[in-house]
C-alpha cells in the first residue's frame, strides 16, 4: 500500500486481528492499520490454526481482516469457522481473488465488506469507514446480494433467526424496538458506541435486513402474527 500522507482521520479503531499467509504483507497492513487508525492493540496469524488461538487468549478485537486463501482453510470454510468463533465481531475479507462470484459469497455469508489487496491507500481508508458506519462495503462495479424481506418469511423462520442472536444482541434489539438511538444504547448498556455499532451492524445480519427500521419490523411481524394465529 502506498505510503503517501493524508490527512488525520476521525475514524479510531482500538484493536484488530489481522489474518494473512503472507507474513509481510500480514505486517504491512498491521502497520496501515496503527498509522491510519491508531490502532494500538493489533495480533497477527499467518494460519486459521493460529487466528483461533489468538482468539481463545481472550482477546477480542473490534474487527478482523482475513484472508481468504490460508494454509489450513479452503473457500469460506476459515471465514464461517470464524464468525462462528466470534459472532458479534465484524469480520472484513481481504483477498486477491476479486471475482464477483467470491465477493458476493463472502458478503452473502455475512462478511462486513471485501477489500482487495491492489486497493489503494485512501480508497481502504474510505472503506473502512463506511463499514464503521455500519455499512457493506464492496469495490465499485460489484453488488450486494439481495437480502431476505420480512413478507417473505415464516414466523418460525423469522423467530429462529432471533433466537440465534446473542444475549447482547437480544437485548440492543429491544432497546431498538424502544427507539433507542446508539448513543442512548450504548448509555443504558455500557458499551463504547462502536461497540454498540459493531452489534447492531451484526444483528442486522443475521436477521438478513438492512438498518434498523427493517429489525424493528421484523419483530413487529412476528408479534402481529403470533396473535392472529
Amino acid at each position: 500500500m502506498s505510503q503517501t500522507a493524508l490527512p488525520v482521520h476521525s475514524l479510531s479503531i482500538k484493536s484488530a486481528l489481522v489474518i494473512d499467509d503472507h507474513p509481510l504483507y500480514c505486517d504491512a497492513l498491521a502497520a496501515t492499520m496503527e498509522s491510519t487508525f491508531k490502532t494500538r492493540r493489533i495480533r497477527t496469524a499467518t494460519s486459521l490454526s493460529e487466528a483461533m488461538q489468538q482468539l481463545r487468549m481472550r482477546f477480542s478485537p473490534d474487527l478482523i481482516m482475513l484472508d481468504l486463501n490460508l494454509p489450513d482453510a479452503s473457500g469460506l470454510s476459515g471465514f464461517l469457522k470464524i464468525k462462528e468463533r466470534m459472532p458479534d465481531i465484524p469480520v472484513i475479507v481481504i483477498s486477491a481473488i476479486t471475482s464477483k462470484e467470491v465477493v458476493q459469497s463472502v458478503i452473502a455469508a455475512g462478511a462486513a465488506g471485501f477489500i482487495p489487496k491492489d486497493m489503494d491507500r485512501q480508497n481502504f481508508q474510505d472503506a473502512m469507514q463506511d463499514i464503521w458506519n455500519g455499512k457493506t462495503y464492496v469495490p465499485p462495479g460489484y453488488t450486494i446480494p439481495a437480502r431476505t424481506t420480512a413478507t417473505d418469511l415464516s414466523v418460525e423462520t423469522i423467530s429462529r433467526k432471533i433466537a440465534h442472536l446473542s444475549q447482547q444482541q437480544t437485548r440492543i434489539l429491544g432497546l431498538i424496538c424502544e427507539g433507542m438511538p446508539n448513543k442512548l444504547i450504548a448509555y443504558e448498556m455500557q458499551l463504547a458506541e462502536a461497540t454498540v455499532k459493531a452489534h447492531i451492524t451484526a444483528l442486522l445480519r443475521r436477521l438478513g435486513v438492512h438498518n434498523r427500521t427493517q429489525a424493528a419490523m421484523l419483530v413487529r411481524e412476528v408479534s402481529i402474527r403470533h396473535s392472529l394465529q
